[in-house]
Formats: C-alpha cells, structure tokens, sequence
C-alpha cells in the first residue's frame, strides 16, 4: 500500500488509530503506536468548549512532541465557532493549552452518531445538511494554519446515503484527506460494512480515502482494501484490547505472515496500558479507566466473567497486578495458547 499523504507527512502504510470517544487517549494512543499505528488521532473535543476557554477540553485537545504524527478531533455546527477553534488549535493560543507542540492536522468530526451530538446538528447530523456542512468546512479551513481532515459515515441514514456528495463538498472546501465509516448513522455499529460506498467515495474525490468498519483482523484489512481501493485504513475498535492488530495489518500489507501473541505478553501489555494510564492520569483515575481496557484483553480467555468482576470491584492497584499474574497462570495451567493472532 502506498504511502498515504496528510498534508505535509507521509503516512508509510495508511494505518491510522480512529478517535474513539473516553478509549483514544494519549496512553492507548502511544501503546497504539508501539505495535504500529503510524497516525492517530484524538478523542473528538467541541469546537465551542474549546472556543470559551473549557480546562477539561484543553487537556483532550493536549499533543506532545512524541504522538506525532496526531490530530485533534472537533465537532461543532457553527461555522464561526469551527472558524475560532480552527485558529485556536493551529495556533496553540488558547486557555489551559498543555500541548508542547502542534497538532499535525485537525480532523473535524461529521460521523458521530451519538444522540446528544446530532441533536445539536453535529456530528453525523452534518451529514442531512450539505448546505450546512460545505459553510462549516469551508470555515473550518480557511480558519486553520494546519491540515484539515473530516470523518464521515457512509450517510445520515437509508434515505442520505451521501458519503460521496459530501466528500466532493470536503474536497472543493480544501480538506486534505477524508476518511469513511462505511455505515449510516441509524446503523450505529451494528455488522456489515458498506464496501461500495467508500468505493464510490474513492472515486469521486482526488484526495486520499482511508476506510473505516469492521477490521479486526488482518483479513479484514485487505478486505477492505480490496473491495473499495481506499488508500489507508483507520482501525477503531479492532485495537481495543489487542494493539498488536496494527502490527498484524502491517505484516499483512507486505505480504508477511503474523506472529502469534500469547496470554503472557498481552497481560504484560495490559499492565503496561495500566501504568501509563495512571501515569498520565493518576493512580485512582488511571485504575478506574483501566478497568474497561483489561475487559477487552481478556475477552475470550478461561474465566474472563469472574476475573473481569474481581477487576471492577478493586480499587487497589496491587491487587490489579496480583488478578493479571493470576490470569497468565491459570491459561498457562490450562495450556491455553488463546494467542491473538493472525
């Protein structure tokens, strides 16, 4: 796969981690990137609590010299909002800034299918307005000194299934790359992808396409690549709990064959994803927002439901250490290989 171009950087290989709301923080961004994430993006921050100066917001919005290549996220459906943020965050200039550093691009969010979101016309709510998105963007653009990206989905719902008019509006209004999530937003996640569209998306624009839906395996990735000649690829919920999947995708580009990855290392992973977290985040926040991460790696293996109530009901960091040991050697008893794979 050829190197995917985000205004001035080269994405070797297209990978790129999704913005995944309370998950894409910056510790599960740098483990991300450690098994082979080559871009990534943050969680997805309002444009208008950015613009009046929210503490909370600049710490999401916050990018360190080593996430690099990154993005940060808005949604909004005010133009002159989108407009002030834009120069905001391309500029650094606003309150409670923690960033050491720029942002790559600034990737604005039109596929977000989450209630409180469209009912204010954001998200994929932008999705039924074409009018409105084309001022949005346009705004969004000419307000920022950076790269612009967006993500859409596939349509708003069965009667807008408009992913191409909407990304040739992106295109006209100067956006350098758009990536799409091939369902509607009344879909959700529920399964099978829309190959065609984000084929049909592909076609209409110039700009690079990276699809997005349902890669959880490295067989997926090509699946995806094939089926809509997309340019990169952006994985979402497939690296939760299983950060190897951008290595296993990679191996699979270059026509290599995965390694297996078993208990033992994805429990030291797990403890890793645990420290950073409470690093960054402090010991009882970084326990807390651990608790849903080891959920996801352990999923599948013997005596994942006990373990994963004996992981919510502690509030001792040690004892969290002491239940992931005990994991590795109850599969190692079991001679469990439970290696994620591929």
């Amino acid at each position: 796969m050829p190197a995917v171009r985000v205004g001035s950087v080269l994405v070797p290989h297209g990978l790129f981690l999704a913005p995944m709301a309370g998950v894409s923080d910056a510790p599960f961004r740098s483990l991300c990137k450690k098994y082979g994430a080559e871009y990534t993006v943050s969680e997805m921050i309002s444009a208008k609590a950015l613009c009046f100066g929210d503490r909370k917001t600049a710490v999401l919005a916050r990018v360190l010299k080593e996430e690099l290549p990154l993005s940060v996220q808005i949604f909004g459906s005010e133009p002159e909002i989108v407009h002030k943020a834009a120069k905001l965050l391309s500029t650094g200039n606003y309150p409670h800034c923690m960033s050491d550093c720029l942002p790559t691009a600034i990737d604005f969010n039109m596929g977000c299918p989450v209630h409180k979101v469209i009912s204010n016309g954001e998200g994929s709510a932008l999705l039924k307005d074409e009018q409105r998105a084309k001022e949005v963007l346009e705004a969004l653009v000419e307000g920022s000194a950076l790269p612009v990206t967006v993500k859409i989905r596939a349509g708003f719902d069965s009667a807008h299934r408009n992913a191409p008019e909407i990304a040739a509006i992106a295109e006209k209004a100067g956006v350098s790359a758009v990536c799409v999530h091939g369902r509607t937003r009344d879909q959700l996640y529920r399964p099978g992808v829309d190959y065609e569209i984000i084929r049909q998306v592909k076609q209409t624009v110039s700009i690079p396409v990276i699809g997005n839906g349902d890669i959880f395996s490295p067989e997926d990735a090509l699946r995806m690549k094939e089926k809509t000649g997309c340019d990169g690829l952006m994985i979402a919920r497939g690296a939760c709990g299983n950060p190897f999947l951008f290595s296993f995708v990679k191996a699979a580009l270059r026509g290599q064959t995965s390694r297996e990855v078993g208990v033992a290392e994805r429990m030291q992973t797990a403890k890793k994803h645990l420290e950073w977290l409470i690093a960054d985040k402090g010991e009882r926040t970084g326990l807390y927002e651990a608790r849903k991460h080891i959920a996801w790696y352990i999923k599948g293996l013997p005596g994942a439901p006990a373990f994963r109530d004996r992981i919510n009901r502690t509030d001792n960091l040690e004892e969290l250490f002491d239940i992931l040991n005990c994991i590795t050697d109850c599969s190692q008893r079991f001679n469990t290989q439970s290696g994620i794979h591929t």
